[in-house]
């Protein structure tokens, strides 16, 4: 059986509340999660219960209390996310981890061609090819989430909330990744964009990416899990 692409073994969160006197707030006690290619897990489960910082955990955007999390890249040994360098970490997002978050965060006055062109162009280093061939699949991707064309050339952050939310899906999915994470994707778009990201995530999917994701809708969640994972499971009950 091939490994998991992720595998988090023992994982707890605690966040101290140090205006309130160091009091700890305990978001996860014990979670055991592993998502294999091709699946697709949904975290369910109400707000407040810690699905966003779960992504961020695996992401490494905030450090584990305990626990590991070991991501597969494409080539070479699993990375051991919780004491990864700055460096590895650095390659893992480039190379391995795609996250869609809540939030488009790019550098302004950049062109939203150039803002989802840039995964690739990153790869692509001198070669003019490669380079005009990273801003072509860019050019295909805004088609796709119906980016006005007259937009390409402008920068995102004059763009409405759902524009800004479709480039954000652009810049992290035009780059094939082994791991996906998704934080409501869908939350600002309308129905035929939603139905076109359900589209991109099965994409994802039926090439080997493994994907974990947040849907405040539920319907969207329901049309793309191969599994679903309420986080409740993981708070103790005490």
């Amino acid at each position: 059986m091939n490994r998991p692409l992720l595998q988090i073994e023992g994982l707890a969160k605690r966040f101290t509340l140090h205006h309130q006197n160091a009091l700890e707030l305990s978001v996860f006690d014990h979670v055991d999660l592993n998502v294999s290619a091709g699946e697709c897990v949904v975290l369910d489960g109400a707000s407040g219960l810690g699905k966003s910082t779960l992504l961020k955990l695996i992401y490494a955007n905030y450090r584990v209390s305990a626990g590991s999390i070991h991501v597969q890249p494409a080539r070479g040994a699993a990375v051991e996310v919780t004491a990864a360098s700055p460096r590895e970490l650095v390659r893992l997002r480039r190379d391995t981890i795609g996250y869609v978050s809540q939030f488009l965060r790019v550098i302004p006055r950049v062109a939203a061609l150039d803002v989802v062109a840039e995964p690739l162009a990153e790869d692509a280093g001198d070669d003019a090819d490669a380079i005009e061939s990273a801003r072509e699949q860019a050019r295909a991707w805004l088609a796709r989430l119906r980016i006005p064309e007259r937009l390409w050339h402008l920068p995102p952050a004059t763009f409405s909330g759902g524009e800004q939310q479709r480039i954000n899906i652009a810049r992290n999915m035009i780059k094939p990744k082994p791991l996906l994470l998704l934080d409501e994707p869908t939350a600002s778009l309308d129905a035929a964009n939603t139905r076109t990201v359900i589209e991109l995530i099965r994409e994802a999917a039926a090439r080997g990416a493994a994907i974990v994701g947040i849907f405040h809708d539920a319907e969207v969640g329901a049309a793309v899990a191969t599994r679903h994972v309420n986080v409740a499971d993981f708070r103790s009950l005490s």
